[in-house]
């Protein structure tokens, strides 16, 4: 499909290649008085896109829905929700297209809050302000962190006011992701759609996540590229999983439509980072059987691709038996590589250079101690880093400095020195993260009083949290309840 040209994007429309059953045709509705409330320039930039011709008044109609740059859609799927099956669907959100960075590499770009869908169900398809920020900050904060993320470009107001349970300023976010499909997205099509739906679908997700295995393979040798979907939707979700422990991430709502085929994290509704280890931990308001905890992550999205693997059964293999059996040996190996990439991950936090049974050990130790003694995730591998354990509580009771010497014993019979060591604690332990009561504080300002000092303070310091050489002042500080007890909501 052709390019349309206009002075900000010129988007594809790929997506609309698929069966209409995939998507509805939906334009975003129109809003009274948009403004711009924060662009990112640093993206743009990256992604070779025109700064000025955004911020300017055109540019604010653009990002606000009330100028289209071509054909618009609202994207079809389903899901598991807390483990419950359900029709689906951007019930607040429309594609506006799919736009080809320098690099060659497709971008859904995607207005959030852009007004009701044949998908809403009951919805009002508006956002506010405080979300769309909320996932402005986290999604930004992941990306300096390293995790694969959909990415902010703006946040524009409407001019309206929408009602949650008081009247709330209207938003719309402007949202890139490598693509919007996801787990759900296989799933509907398997429920809802016929084999020809499911096989289009599968070909779409191979030719533009997978290209090394776009050629459909016709040699009865080589491996069935649904086979290698599979393994590698596995793989990249092990990594990212990992990633998100690693850091201490809670995503909240680990709902099927909130798992990316393409490895991205993705809605950042009720997700927030642990300050007082603990493996049970739960911020969402909804989640109250803690089925989202921070523990259970690995084992949900075990699950996710789970029902991942039964939505592609047809396309496995021919006969249903053989398909499950294919199924299960991939699924066998989500364990191993979510284990393999933690433990190594875990061990360079530590400063070790191999995962032994011995180094695993003393991290299981260290992790008992942590929760025992309610400390800081973060601030507890920092301080490990840079030499202040004196300043860990548990450092002070026996087990705790017992511990340390095994550790540091450890440490010293490996082939590096103590500087090389140290510096791989530091690229794999940040100083900073998006702290839940800094990020509260800055949405508080940037709604209530529509100051954005703090929140772009904020931003600033999340663009380099591995940077031991800087002062990070209030910023690597825990709240005074260390976290217990704060709540966050999906932003419906």
């Amino acid at each position: 499909m052709n390019k349309q040209k206009n002075d900000f994007l010129e988007l594809e429309h790929t997506y609309m290649q698929l069966p209409n059953v995939f998507f509805s045709k939906q334009v975003p509705s129109l809003v009274p008085n948009p403004k711009l409330v924060i662009f990112n320039d640093a993206l743009a930039e990256t992604l070779g896109i025109n700064e000025a011709a955004f911020k300017s008044d055109e540019g604010v109609q653009v990002l606000a829905g009330n100028t289209l740059l071509g054909p618009s859609i609202a994207q079809a799927y389903a899901g598991h929700q807390f483990g419950y099956f359900t029709m689906l669907g951007d019930g607040r959100a429309v594609l506006l297209g799919e736009y080809q960075a320098p690099d060659g590499i497709l971008y859904d770009v995607q207005l959030k809050g852009s007004g009701r869908t044949p998908y809403s169900r009951r919805g009002d398809g508006k956002a506010a302000l405080g979300p769309m920020l909320r996932e402005y900050i986290i999604s930004e904060g992941m990306y300096g962190l390293g995790i694969p993320t959909t990415r902010s470009l703006a946040v524009v107001t409407t001019g309206e006011q929408i009602r949650r349970e008081t009247m709330l300023e209207g938003a719309i976010l402007t949202r890139l992701a490598k693509s919007h499909i996801r787990v759900g997205t296989f799933q509907y099509a398997a429920r809802y759609g016929t084999l020809g739906d499911l096989k289009a679908l599968a070909d779409y997700t191979v030719g533009r996540h997978f290209r090394e295995t776009q050629a459909i393979k016709t040699n009865e040798k080589e491996d069935n590229p649904y086979i290698d979907l599979l393994r590698q939707v596995i793989s990249r979700q092990a990594k990212l999983i990992s990633k998100w422990q690693l850091v201490g991430f809670i995503h909240g709502v680990m709902n099927t439509d909130n798992m990316t085929i393409s490895g991205e994290t993705i809605d950042y509704g009720p997700c927030a980072f642990m300050d007082t280890y603990h493996s049970k931990t739960v911020f969402s308001s909804i989640d109250e059987a803690g089925r989202y905890a921070y523990g259970n992550q690995p084992a949900m999205a075990a699950w996710n691709l789970t029902r991942f693997a039964e939505a592609l059964l047809p396309l496995l293999h021919e006969n249903e038996e053989q398909a499950v059996l294919i199924a299960q040996s991939e699924l066998e190996q989500f364990e191993k590589l979510y284990k393999t990439y933690w433990q190594q991950g875990i061990c360079a936090k530590l400063g070790f250079q191999e995962v032994t049974k011995e180094n695993m050990l003393l991290v299981k130790r260290l992790l008992e101690l942590m929760e025992s003694h309610e400390a800081d995730y973060t601030n507890t591998f920092r301080l490990l880093t840079i030499g202040e354990e004196k300043l860990l509580d548990f450092w002070q009771a026996e087990e705790g400095k017992a511990w340390w010497e095994e550790w540091q014993k450890s440490l010293s019979v490996q082939n590096r020195t103590k500087e090389d060591i140290k510096k791989i604690m530091m690229a794999h332990n940040p100083v900073v993260i998006p702290r839940n009561h800094q990020v509260e504080a800055a949405l508080s300002d940037a709604t209530q009083a529509h100051d954005l000092s703090k929140l772009h303070k904020l931003l600033e310091v999340l663009k380099n949290p591995y940077d031991y050489s800087k002062d990070y002042g209030t910023y690597i500080s825990v709240p005074k309840s260390n976290g217990c007890g704060y709540r966050t909501f999906c932003g419906t």
